[in-house]
């Protein structure tokens, strides 16, 4: 099911994200996911994050609708040029997959093949602008096609990132060019959000909130210092850092920042990175 028939609907949507492994066992990853079958809406899959070489995310969607999850597949610019995307993009639908999440992707002097050439032939804008061609039946050049897609097209924005104007008039092109919902970076100052949400009621478009459980003190710090636009507050900090049990206060972080955020937004994606078997923790202490 797109997802936006589920906005559409009303509904608080819920998400859920996973990595691809480095390599071909995905019994761990396929293992991991079935504590969160009937609580999530749909799974996130990403697209070898951080410049990683990873299994394909578009693999990892295909093993996932044959179980009878809803995959979005996580496509980026970096890796494929203009052919490239849109062909993947219509494997994609082949494999009966209907959502997707446009992102132009972090550079590859970020990931573990650091003299990788990008490729950048798009950007995230652009990709967007491109789905929507191809889900009208014609590809970039304007050729027709035998078939149309038919997607929900998603794009990614980071609320704490600043100056939030220019976050802001990047959400305008992206919405002009076709997206139909946002997923933002981990959130963890509501009244920070919230005025964000306000800036941007204009554009009349759902905004999921992201959720990062956190696994750390160490790691909030280390987001803090290398993450624009991510801010875990000192009072978090400490929290952690003062946690017995790390995965318990994590829980309860996540579920009491979700309670803040979810009448601000419609619907929630949670970031566990290799938690999955919190989600459905997270989600009870939230009370969704």
């Amino acid at each position: 099911m797109m997802l936006k028939e589920l906005f559409d609907a009303g509904k608080l949507v819920i998400t859920s994200e996973i990595g691809p492994p480095k390599g071909t066992d995905v019994s761990e990853i396929m293992a991991g996911v079935e504590p969160i079958r009937g609580r999530v809406d749909a799974i996130n899959v990403t697209d070898l994050q951080s410049s990683v070489m990873r299994l394909g995310s578009l693999a990892v969607c295909h093993l996932l609708k044959e179980k009878g999850f809803e995959p979005v597949f996580q496509i980026t610019c970096r890796d494929r040029n203009r052919l490239a995307l849109q062909s993947d993009l219509l494997s994609a639908s082949v494999l009966g997959i209907e959502n997707v999440l446009c992102l132009t992707g972090d550079h590859t002097t970020l990931g573990d093949h650091p003299e990788a050439q990008p490729v950048y032939d798009l950007d995230s804008v652009s990709l967007i602008h491109t789905v929507k061609k191809l889900t009208s039946g014609v590809d970039m050049e304007g050729h027709e096609l035998e078939g149309a897609p038919k997607f929900s097209v998603g794009a990614v924005v980071n609320p704490g990132a600043e100056p939030i104007e220019l976050q802001i008039l990047k959400m305008e092109k992206k919405v002009d060019a076709g997206a139909e919902f946002f997923q933002t970076q981990g959130i963890f100052e509501a009244d920070k959000f919230e005025k964000f949400i306000k800036a941007t009621e204009h554009l009349k478009v759902p905004i999921i909130a992201g959720i990062i459980l956190l696994k750390s003190a160490g790691m909030a710090r280390f987001m803090n210092s290398n993450i624009a636009g991510v801010f875990v507050p000192d009072a978090i900090i400490r929290e952690m850092a003062k946690a017995k049990s790390k995965t318990k206060v994590s829980v309860a972080i996540a579920g009491r920042i979700i309670k803040e955020v979810r009448d601000m937004c419609s619907g929630i994606h949670l970031m566990p990175l290799g938690w999955d078997a919190r989600v459905p923790e997270v989600l009870d202490v939230a009370g969704l």
